[in-house]
C-alpha cells in the first residue's frame, strides 16, 4: 500500500450568500506552463502560510510566447465549496488588490523561447487579512475578465490541533487495498455550540477529486471531536507514483526509451508502463505526485531549461483497451485534473494507451 501525503482542512461555515463561481486550479491559456505554487523553498507542498506571520508561498510560471507580457494578479475569499465569498476585497485584502509581477526572465540556452515569471507572496503591499480558502487569479494586461490562469492557497488560523494517523481498515475486503485516517480535532479557544458549523475536508497528495468531505464527528467530547468510523474517511491506497527523470535531454535517464532530436520540440519517449495489480509490493520512495523543477545542465533550472514533448504510453496485460473504464495520468504533471487534458487514448496499432504532454 503506498505512502500517502493527508492534508486536512478544518473551517467554520459563514452565512455567505453565493456569487460568481470561478473554477481553481483551472488553465486558460495554452501558452501558459509549469505553475508552481508551494511554500517557499519547498516545491513539494501544498501551499499554505499562517496568518499574521512572515510565511510565504512562492510562484512560478512560462509564458511560451517569446515576448515579456504585462501579468497582474489578485486574491480571492472563498467560501467551504470554493464558491466565491460575500465579501468586498478591501474586508480581505490588506493594501492594493490588483499587483503587477514584475520579476521576469526570457529563457536561455533553450530551443523552445519562453519567458518565465515569479513572485513571492504575499508582497507587502497585498496581504490577506483573514482566514480561509484563497484562489490565485493571475490574468494579463490589466484586464480582470482575462484570467490566464487560477491556483488555490490556504491561509490559516491556527486555533485548532489536529492529530491523525493512518491505519489499515478492520473490513477484510479493504484491508489490503485501501487506507483509513483517524483523526482528532481539538478546539479549546472555540465555543462549539453546533458541530455542523465546522467542515473538515482531508485531501490523499493533495487532490481534490478524490477529497473525502461533509464528515461528521462519531464523538464530541467538550472541545474535542473525534473521526474514526469505519464508514468515513477511507482512501484507495494503490502503489507508488509512477516517474519520469528529465532533468537532462543529453543523457537518458532508466526511465526513458529513446529522444528524437531531429524535430523541435524534442520528442521523447517513455518506456511503456504496465498494470501492476496482482504484482509483489516492492517499496520505493516517489514524491507522492508532485513534480520538481531541476537541472543537471543548468545553474537556474526556472529559466534554463527546456521544453520537449514527451510521449507517455500504458500497456495491458492483453493489448487490448480495459472495458468500460477510463485510464488518466494523475499528478501535478496534469493539475491533478480528471478531464480531457489527463485523458488517455488507447492506440489498437501498438496495444497502448498514448498521452504527449509538453
Amino acid at each position: 500500500m503506498m505512502k500517502l501525503s493527508f492534508f486536512i482542512a478544518l473551517g467554520i461555515f459563514a452565512p455567505y450568500v453565493l456569487l460568481a463561481q470561478l473554477e481553481p486550479d483551472k488553465v486558460f491559456s495554452n501558452t501558459i506552463k509549469t505553475i508552481k505554487l508551494f511554500p517557499q523553498n519547498n516545491q513539494m507542498a501544498i501551499p499554505v502560510i499562517a496568518l499574521n506571520t512572515g510565511e510565504q508561498l512562492e510562484l512560478h510560471f512560462d509564458d511560451l510566447v517569446n515576448n515579456p507580457r504585462n501579468y497582474f494578479y489578485t486574491y480571492q475569499l472563498c467560501n467551504a465549496d470554493w464558491t466565491e465569498a460575500q465579501w468586498s476585497p478591501f474586508d480581505y485584502i490588506k493594501g492594493f488588490q490588483q499587483n503587477r509581477i514584475g520579476q521576469y526572465r526570457v529563457s536561455a540556452i533553450s530551443q523552445i523561447p519562453y519567458v518565465h515569471y515569479q513572485a513571492i507572496l504575499p508582497e507587502y503591499n497585498a496581504v490577506p487579512s483573514r482566514s480561509g480558502n484563497y484562489i490565485l487569479k493571475v490574468f494579463a494586461d490589466g484586464d480582470v475578465s482575462n484570467v490566464v490562469f487560477t491556483k488555490r492557497f490556504y491561509v490559516v488560523d491556527r486555533q485548532a490541533n489536529i492529530a491523525a494517523r493512518v491505519v489499515q481498515p478492520y473490513d477484510f475486503d479493504l484491508a489490503r487495498s485501501h487506507q483509513k485516517v483517524d483523526l482528532v480535532v481539538s478546539i479549546p479557544q472555540i465555543n462549539m455550540i453546533n458541530p455542523q458549523q465546522f467542515k473538515t475536508v482531508i485531501l490523499q497528495n493533495g487532490r481534490w477529486d478524490d477529497a473525502i468531505d461533509n464528515i461528521q464527528p462519531t464523538m464530541i467530547k467538550g472541545g474535542t471531536m473525534e473521526y474514526n468510523t469505519e464508514q468515513n474517511c477511507i482512501f484507495p491506497a494503490g502503489k507508488e507514483y509512477r516517474w519520469a527523470d528529465l532533468q537532462s535531454f543529453r543523457f537518458q535517464s532508466d526511465r526513458v526509451e529513446s529522444v528524437d532530436r531531429t524535430q523541435l520540440p524534442i520528442q521523447i519517449y517513455i518506456k511503456p508502463d504496465r498494470v501492476r495489480t496482482g504484482l509483489q509490493y516492492i517499496y520505493y520512495r516517489d514524491s507522492n505526485g508532485y513534480d520538481q523543477i531541476m537541472s543537471s545542465e543548468g545553474v537556474n533550472p526556472w529559466w534554463q531549461t527546456d521544453y520537449a514533448e514527451v510521449k507517455f504510453n500504458f500497456g495491458t496485460n492483453n493489448g487490448q483497451p480495459l472495458a468500460g473504464k477510463n485510464v488518466y495520468m494523475v499528478g501535478e504533471l496534469t493539475g491533478n485534473q480528471i478531464g480531457d487534458t489527463s485523458l488517455m487514448k488507447f492506440d489498437a496499432s501498438i496495444g497502448r494507451y498514448t498521452k504527449t504532454l509538453m
